[in-house]
């Protein structure tokens, strides 16, 4: 992270995501008014001293339900990201100590949850547990753990058999320790990329699924939800969906922004002597190094009496 800091994309997402987490933990403090009060007189209001962003179909203020939604909107996507976390990550590490069959039988269990639609198995868990924003990121948490399952298996991979874990483990060394110590620092630049960019993924199922009416009741505001209800008056309101579509977009954004930058400082921290010199293609070449013989020249022209 402190690497990624230096990007200019990394401190631009960071603002973002940081003015984005404040509206999730302190939105319902900040709304200037009650998010779910009804005035029927002020049904469709435009954009004004008293209604900020307008009002909707109720007549409720739409600046304090955006307040109000944005932290069940951000706390839906980061719940199921978390429980994605928690059953795919520890779950790809142990697979590299199940052997043959133990691994064959992990990838085959991925390879079936991979299959599944996230909606229509979000739908149909919600149907039958319940509408409810738990049952809901509990269903995509599932069908997202195997995309940490795969991506820490596949990190880790290359590990496994290094020269240093393997002496940790003639030494005695317990598998837990192994992972703590010598592998989980080098993958977890993996796991923050993949969930940065699982964060903006699931944050659009879970519009989709609130825009759908799935895992909220009303008249609780969600970003989506909002935005499905505003689509409903583009006669009267043509730029009401603008509001809640420009946070989810912004959000997301913010996301992929910072995944890339995390992602290219854990490459370049990968290059021997830095990142490539632009000019050479070399890594770690600076203009003061003085010009290497060419060795190739001269071995052909060494072997050109012998020929």
């Amino acid at each position: 992270m402190r690497r990624a800091w230096g990007h200019p994309s990394a401190k631009v997402a960071l603002l973002v995501l940081l003015a984005i987490a404040l509206l999730a933990a302190f939105g319902d403090r900040l709304a200037p008014h009650d998010p779910l009060a009804q005035h029927p007189r002020n049904m469709l209001r435009g954009p004004g001293p008293g209604h900020l962003l307008g009002t909707d179909y109720l007549g409720r203020d739409v600046l304090s339900r955006l307040l109000e939604g944005s932290g069940r909107s951000v706390a839906g996507a980061v719940e199921a990201v978390a429980a994605a976390m928690a059953v795919g990550v520890p779950t790809g590490l142990a697979s590299l100590w199940m052997g043959r069959v133990g691994e064959w039988i992990a990838q085959r269990a991925v390879d079936a949850l991979m299959t599944l639609p996230f909606t229509v198995f979000a739908i149909a868990v919600v149907g039958a547990l319940g509408n409810g924003m738990h049952q809901a990121m509990l269903a995509l948490g599932v069908l997202y753990a195997p995309l940490f399952f795969r991506m820490t298996r596949a990190a880790a991979l290359s590990l496994r058999h290094a020269q240093y874990v393997e002496s940790a483990e003639l030494f005695g060394a317990s598998v837990g320790r192994v992972l703590r110590t010598h592998i989980w620092s080098k993958v977890l630049p993996t796991v923050i990329v993949t969930a940065a960019h699982a964060l903006a993924t699931c944050l659009l199922v879970v519009s989709s699924l609130t825009f759908l009416g799935v895992g909220v009741q009303p008249p609780a505001a969600t970003w989506g939800g909002m935005l499905a209800t505003d689509l409903g008056f583009l006669i009267q309101q043509i730029w009401a969906p603008v509001f809640p579509a420009a946070l989810i977009v912004i959000t997301a954004g913010a996301l992929n922004l910072l995944a890339d930058a995390v992602r290219d400082a854990g490459a370049d921290e990968l290059l021997p002597g830095g990142a490539p010199d632009p000019a050479t293609g070399s890594p770690g070449a600076t203009p003061d190094t003085p010009d290497a013989p060419d060795t190739t020249k001269e071995q052909a022209d060494a072997a050109l009496p012998a020929a």
